[in-house]
């Protein structure tokens, strides 16, 4: 998953889009977004763009913004009705 923005407007003023890129089969699914992306607006755009049509990943690579990992899965896990639970470190 990735996200370009600053591109030049389109007729609905979007300037910037998502990228999700299959490793595997190099499959690649655009969704168009305006200025900015929350992480609960990514979560719904991996909802409706990936998951709808091909089920949940065996892997997933992003950047390592904690914070905004961090959200995402959060919302992600909400959305698909599972409950995320995180560990303390060295005790899982």
């Amino acid at each position: 998953m990735d996200f370009i923005f600053e591109l030049p407007a389109d007729a609905r003023g979007h300037t910037g889009i998502v990228v999700f890129v299959c490793r595997l089969s190099k499959m690649v699914r655009l969704a168009a977004l305006r200025k900015s992306v929350t992480a609960p607006q990514a979560a719904q755009l991996f909802v409706d763009n990936v998951f709808r049509n091909h089920g949940l990943p065996e892997a997933f690579v992003s950047d390592r913004d904690p914070r905004f990992v961090f959200h995402f899965w959060q919302h992600l896990f909400r959305l698909l009705g599972t409950r995320l639970d995180m560990s303390t470190a060295d005790h899982p």
